[in-house]
């Protein structure tokens, strides 16, 4: 295939020199003897014939067949050299032509020779000496060309491109020739590539460099900025300017094309009244027939030409505009203060991009409307005049009443508008939220009361949908009904003025009004889109003047200076408003190569500090100087989507050394040789596919392998179990980082001792700093801190001591000869699942590609729109009315041209008042129909807008958590966003024009018709061909469409990406970077979108060319035939409607085309609908009992589990017994399976085999809300949402405030509470931001002490905590939960020393079981190995470590 594309390219490029105007003038030249011929046959026609004529048309015809042969046969052939027998009949062409000129006037003179004869001739001698040219000298300028070419090209004779893709593919448009780029020639590629296979974004072309956002993005921001030199002052006017600005050479091109097309448009109602009399035997000269046909239909074509190229390049300029805003959008992203993303979340931001940046750039369609609009109605007024002397006085007062009535609709639309867009964002930003939280929202068994949420703000969107609607259907009716409406008032000032009313003349106003309907009835949706603009760009500029980033918080340090980081009276607070701030009287300096530690107690200002450092806390007073490169590791870990790999390089180039070095320090090689994929591994959307520790691994392998001067780690140890994080420690902060300046925050006292300096915090203060032993003795906070960790450690050594003297009691014997058969079971399950893991086929990723459907649009999924509401009841009925209005409004116009005379001196055929009565009686019906018909489009759109998305919202909270793991959000989010404003909004109106499009176009066929049947010789196979270009064109434009769907995705999933890591992203200077990507994928997202605008203008130019011929033969038809045949009224009529054949031809074929485009978000909904369910949440008959589990016994059977069909298992055939009301850890490295289990335990996993029993029921059978509501946890990852405190406590509102303080003060937040304004009402975030880390892990805390579980699992729950607080929550749980299952996840050793049973998982398997005093004693299991380790590391021997 490639050879051949090769092969062909290679011949194009080697033919002769002026091959193409060659080719270009035979084809011109044929099209000019066509024409001549079909004219001379109809001139002799309504004459007489006599055999001379006979040879005439014959040689005519000839000659004509001849240069169609001689094109087809350049069109084909890849000659190097023109072959001699062209080269002899062009010679002899010139010659002949010059001696049918010379012979023609010689003997018969100007006089008696036709018109159009004389002007072949001449045109035929013009052609001829280019041809002459092209026969003596054409080969030889070829030759030098081919000689040349190997040159100019880069390649040798071989022929063979480097590269598929060569430079005449990668830019069509920018590489194509004048005739190319007035026919879209340069489009046809693609079209065929489409029509030979589904085509892929690799075989778009590249976009032209004036087109890609590298060029317009720069232009746009210095010109908005310029004025100003900030951001603050954004207004909108400045915002149109700059986008104006960034685009003006493409506005004024598309300004100057849109005054032609208008023009060129009122050359036909014009020309009109001329036509009748010259049909009614009023003749000026000779040939004034042709004379008139020539001018229609030269007008058609400079229509045609202009109408095509404002409209493509009107696209061009969406384009760009919406790439610039973006980019934009994309920048101020990275630089909010984060007091500024407070008052905007993250959805609401991902919102600009998706829908106001969308909506600007498509606003490029109206741009010239509104200037338009007057040119028209003064054009039209000065035809009218001309026609109707001063009745067109009453037309223009007719008009500006029609426009002056859309002043209070537009206003309502606007603010309807306003509305709508608020009520999406707020419920964009909890779909957000909710996509993020899904897995919480499982866990807990709330997720249908969150979507009941989402339904509601629906509900309200619903509301103001409702009211836009119903405006716009007004608006409709009050547009549609214009050109009726202005037309009765001037045909009614006529009759009273007494302006005489004639066929003709009528029916040039006819003919303009028509035109005059166009901008009228686009007036509204220009309105209406200037105000859905307004609110947009007013939106965009608010967004763009919120607070950037202090960007002078940090000051470089003095070259030469010792000093690292500096902070001297430092105050800071992320409120600047609030009155105490965040941090104060922060002092401290460290010089290069220090390690500095920071601890102290939940909510104490230790992550602020490191904010400080890094410059997102807004400084009040003080300064913060800073010396080097910094690196920084989140307490949250942000990684990307993407390979493995990718997240640890950051941008940087691979030094594979070094890389294996970091590998190895941060324990990731067991990881990756678990991983299918190693390293190649594509991480899911926030990581979802990795367990916490590996996430928080990978972000520390990012920071080590960047190389920086400053190392910020918050909190890094505590996602991870107690051995990753000893090696952790000693590998990165005491072994590659040995020579770095490192700040780390950490809860775990026991790597305090090896820091060279520690800042103790409280109450947003160092209340102290020094080395260990110093601080040690010298106040009460570091005190209680290390204090907390002694207690811990004690329990430790009581429970080792308790081990060696074997008091162990109660169930363990059991147990440990049943721990015997497991360890002999699971070595044997593990050689059986590796060597079944070996046969699994080719593993694929967990995240696929998006889905895309291929091919035709299925006619199902129109069947499924269109009964959707009602069952499809009003379908036919909104059917019914456009054909009563269709026919109404040609049953006016027929009467008018039936009921009045064609010139003064004929005797009506009716009087004048029952000539307007009639008139007006059908246009009050026409009328009617429109209100109806508008009426019952919105309705049926809007019902089917909100079922579809209920359908659809329902399936997605109903989905099992495998498909949020294996979809990015962001592909949810482009559904729920664009693909249901374009439901909500466009689609029903899409579908109507389509339907309204068709019925107008043939109730032109039947009046055409009904004057001269004849044209349906020619309209017959104009119209086969015109169903042809569409269906060549369709496959592309199919494809090209869903395309711009799947670019769009990985855009907003960048974009929202980057918002949520900004930080990180910051920290490690890396925004130049994502900027670049960012660029990069807006372009991917623009190709498609280019080359899907200019493929429809491909086909519509084609379309417009022959429905052009199709009008000027039909024409042709009407002054060929004799004086008297037709009536010239009827005639004059069927002309009317004719002028308006291609553009209406045009309209049919492009609303279907548009409607397939579109219909694909129906599709894209539809397969959203029909998404895998999750088993039933309730089984009706089979029900727990409602004190079911009473006794909390969970009995595992042989249980496997995997993620999905394609991948590895993570258990391999677990077999354990948990017993009832006993304390029971789950003890493993990071990836052995722990967090797999749980998931088994809620059904977020259903298991590939076994079973497990909770009080002898197995799970599996009951209701999957049965099961969640009655077991409780703490996850791992602490959740807050968007609300306050009471709705995050008690989301589903089961509990009196009596029981919530309660439960708040039991995790020690009730004080904390107390202290906020509101109380249990105060405000919480997005993602609980004003919460610290501990604090929200508390509020887990609070929500299963109020839901009182039999069995409650704490998945890594104190990970985020200090001791001292861990300690708090341990105790907490034991005094309330005593008597209930507990299931301990943990990496502190500590937490699981006090359970009455311990499980050890590894790959997936269960080694050990037992009691933790028993497994102590056997100094050689591995639990037992862990503890001495994790004892050695809590025994303070990192600070001889650092000091060796």
């Amino acid at each position: 295939m490639k050879n051949n594309e090769n092969g062909s390219n290679n011949n194009n490029s080697n033919r002769f020199l002026y091959y193409k105007p060659t080719l270009l003038i035979s084809i011109g030249l044929s099209i000019f003897q066509l024409v001549i011929c079909v004219l001379n046959y109809f001139y002799w026609y309504s004459n007489d014939w006599f055999d001379e004529k006979i040879i005439t048309q014959l040689d005519l015809f000839l000659k004509t067949i001849t240069w169609f042969a001689i094109s087809g046969y350049l069109c084909y052939s890849n000659y190097q050299k023109i072959p001699i027998f062209l080269r002899i009949w062009w010679v002899f062409y010139f010659f002949l032509s010059c001696y049918c000129l010379v012979s023609d006037l010689k003997h018969q003179g100007f006089t008696v020779t036709p018109t159009y004869v004389f002007v072949s001739e001449v045109v035929s001698i013009v052609m001829g000496v280019f041809f002459l040219y092209m026969g003596v000298f054409g080969n030889k300028e070829g030759e030098v060309s081919h000689l040349q070419q190997p040159l100019l090209n880069g390649h040798g004779d071989d022929g063979v491109r480097k590269n598929v893709r060569g430079d005449d593919y990668e830019y069509p448009f920018s590489n194509a020739g004048i005739f190319s780029i007035l026919t879209f020639s340069w489009m046809s590629p693609l079209l065929a590539e489409g029509n030979k296979k589904t085509i892929d974004l690799e075989d778009v072309p590249q976009l032209d460099s004036g087109d890609s956002v590298n060029k317009v993005y720069p232009t746009f921001k210095n010109k908005l900025y310029s004025d100003n030199g900030n951001g603050d002052q954004v207004s909108t006017l400045k915002l149109v300017k700059a986008l104006l600005y960034a685009t003006w050479r493409e506005v004024l091109l598309t300004g100057v094309l849109a005054l032609v097309y208008t023009f060129a448009s009122y050359v036909g109602p014009y020309l009109i009244d001329t036509f009748v009399q010259y049909l009614n035997g009023r003749r000026e000269f000779n040939n004034e027939g042709y004379v008139l046909v020539s001018a229609f239909f030269f007008a058609k074509l400079v229509e045609c030409f202009s109408q095509r190229h404002w409209f493509f390049r009107l696209q061009q300029v969406g384009i760009r505009l919406r790439a610039a805003l973006i980019a934009l959008l994309y920048k101020k992203g990275q630089t909010l203060s984060s007091r500024s993303k407070q008052s905007h979340t993250s959805g609401e931001i991902i919102n600009f991009m998706t829908v106001d940046a969308e909506r600007i750039g498509d606003f490029s369609w109206y741009l010239h409307d509104l200037w338009m609009v007057p040119i028209q109605v003064i054009l039209a007024l000065l035809i009218l005049y001309k026609n109707l002397g001063l009745a067109s006085i009453a037309a223009f007062v007719a008009t500006v009443i029609v426009m002056l009535a859309n002043v209070p609709l537009g206003k309502l639309q606007e603010n309807f508008q306003g509305k709508l867009m608020e009520s999406k964002d707020g419920r964009m930003k909890k779909t957000s939220e909710i996509l993020r939280n899904m897995r919480i929202l499982k866990l807990q068994g709330w997720e249908m009361k969150f979507l009941s949420k989402v339904i509601d703000l629906r509900k309200n969107e619903e509301g103001w949908l409702r009211k836009y609607v119903y405006t716009s259907a007004m608006t409709t009716f009050v547009f549609w009904g214009a050109p009726t409406f202005v037309s009765v008032v001037t045909f009614g000032a006529c009759m009273l003025m007494g302006i005489p009313l004639e066929s003709g003349k009528i029916l040039s106003a006819l003919a303009t009004f028509r035109i005059l309907q166009e901008p009228i009835y686009n007036l509204p949706d220009t309105i209406s889109m200037i105000a859905q603009t307004k609110v947009s760009l007013d939106r965009l500029a608010s967004f763009l003047r919120l607070d950037d980033l202090q960007p002078d918080v940090i000051e470089k340090a003095p070259k030469g200076s010792k000093v690292s980081i500096e902070i001297r009276d430092g105050c800071f607070s992320w409120d600047p408003a609030s009155s105490s701030p965040t941090l104060q009287d922060i002092n401290f300096r460290v010089f290069h190569g220090m390690r500095v530690a920071v601890c102290g107690t939940v909510g104490s200002g230790k992550s602020s500090l490191l904010s400080c450092i890094l410059g997102d806390v807004p400084k009040v007073s003080g300064t913060v100087m800073l010396s080097g490169k910094k690196a920084y590791v989140a307490q949250s870990p942000w990684v990307q989507s993407g390979k493995i790999e990718e997240n640890i390089l950051f941008g940087k180039e691979m030094d594979r050394e070094r890389y294996e070095k970091v590998l190895e320090a941060c324990s990731l090689k067991k990881d990756l040789e678990i991983l299918s994929f190693g390293d190649q591994t594509v991480i899911g959307e926030r990581g979802i596919n990795l367990s916490g520790g590996q996430k928080q691994r990978i972000q520390i392998a990012r920071a080590l392998y960047q190389d920086a001067d400053i190392y910020l780690f918050d909190d890094p140890f505590s996602a991870v179990d107690a051995h990753t994080g000893t090696h952790l420690f000693k590998e990165c902060l005491l072994g590659l980082l040995g020579s770095k300046t490192v700040i780390y925050v950490t809860h775990q006292v026991e790597f305090l001792p090896s820091a060279d300096l520690i800042l103790v915090m409280k109450d947003g203060k160092i209340s102290q700093s020094g080395k260990y032993d110093a601080i040690l003795n010298s106040g009460t906070d570091f005190m209680e801190l290390v204090g907390a960790h002694k207690k811990a450690l004690s329990t430790l050594k009581s429970a080792e001591t308790a081990a060696d003297s074997k008091h162990a009691k109660g169930i363990e014997e059991n147990v440990s000869v049943e721990n015997d058969k497991i360890a002999e079971h699971g070595e044997e399950k593990k050689r059986e699942a590796s060597n079944k893991d070996e046969n699994i086929s080719p593993q694929a990723q967990l995240v696929q590609e998006e889905e895309r459907e291929k091919g035709r649009v299925g006619l199902q999924v129109y069947w499924k729109y269109l009964t959707t509401a009602y069952g499809g009841a009003l379908v036919p009925f909104i059917i019914f009315v456009q054909v009563l209005f269709q026919t109404l409004q040609i049953g006016s116009n027929y009467w008018m041209a039936w009921a009045t005379p064609i010139s003064e001196d004929v005797e009506p055929p009716v009087k004048g008042s029952t000539l307007i009565f009639v008139y007006v009686i059908l246009a009050i019906g026409s009328s009617i129909c429109v209100l109806v018909r508008a009426l019952l489009l919105v309705t049926a759109g809007y019902k089917t807008a909100t079922i579809l998305f209920n359908k659809m919202h329902m399936c997605i909270f109903r989905a099992p958590m495998s498909f949020f793991d294996a979809t990015p959000s962001g592909r949810i989010l482009n559904r729920a966003s664009t693909d249901q404003s374009a439901v909500d909004l466009n689609i029903p109106y899409q579908i109507g024009s389509f339907a309204f499009s068709i019925i107008q176009l043939i109730g032109i066929i039947v009046v055409m018709s009904q004057v001269a049947w004849q044209v349906f010789i020619i309209f017959i196979p104009v119209i086969g061909t015109c169903i042809w270009y569409q269906q060549y064109y369709i496959p592309t434009a199919r494809e090209l469409a869903r395309l711009i769907g799947v670019c769009k995705a990985p855009l907003i999933q960048h974009f929202a990406e980057s918002i949520s890591g900004s930080t990180t992203i910051r920290s490690f200077d890396q925004e130049s970077r994502f900027m670049d990507t960012n660029l990069k994928l807006m372009d991917s997202y623009s190709r498609p979108r280019f080359y899907s605008s200019g493929s429809m203008e491909w086909l519509c130019f084609r379309l417009d060319m022959l429905s052009s011929i199709t009008f000027a033969f039909s024409l042709i038809f009407l002054i060929s035939v004799p004086e008297g045949t037709i009536d010239p009224g009827i005639a004059g009529l069927a002309v009317t409607y004719g002028l308006n054949l291609n553009m209406l031809q045009a309209w049919v074929i492009w609303n279907l085309c548009n409607l397939e485009n579109k219909i694909i978000s129906v599709e894209r909904l539809l397969q959203y609908t029909c998404i895998a369910s999750e088993p039933p949440l309730v089984i009706e008959a089979n029900r727990p009992d409602g004190n079911w589990p009473s006794h909390g016994e969970i009995n595992i059977h042989n249980l496997q589990v995997r993620y999905a069909p394609h991948m590895p298992l993570v258990l391999r055939g677990l077999t354990c017994t948990i017993p009832g009301g006993m304390k029971t850890g789950v003890v493993g490295r990071t990836g052995s399976g722990k967090s797999t289990l749980i998931q088994t335990l809620f059904r977020l996993v259903e298991p590939a085999a076994g079973e497990i029993l909770i009080d002898g029921l197995n799970i599996s059978t009951i209701g999957l809300h049965d099961l969640r509501s009655r077991l409780s946890i703490i996850p791992q990852d602490p959740t807050m949402f968007e609300g306050t405190v009471r709705s995050n406590l008690d989301p589903l509102e089961e509990h009196t405030d009596e029981h919530i303080w309660e439960a708040l003060d039991k995790c020690q937040l009730g004080d904390e509470v107390r202290k906020k304004e509101g109380k249990l009402d105060s405000i919480v975030t997005e993602n609980g931001e004003n919460w610290s880390m501990g604090q929200r892990q508390l509020v887990c805390l609070g929500r299963v002490l109020l839901k009182r579980s039999q069995v409650l699992v704490l998945d890594e729950a104190t990970a985020s905590v200090d001791t001292a607080t861990d300690n708090l929550i341990q105790q907490t749980l034991r005094q309330h939960f005593s008597d209930s299952t507990v299931i301990t996840i943990a990496h502190r050793i500590t937490s699981v020393l006090d359970s009455d049973l311990v499980l050890l998982l590894d790959h997936g398997l269960i080694l050990e079981q037992d009691s933790p005093s028993k497994l102590l004693e056997n100094k050689s299991s591995l639990f037992a190995k862990l503890v001495a380790e994790y004892t050695v590391r809590s025994s303070s021997s990192f600070g001889d470590l650092s000091a060796s």
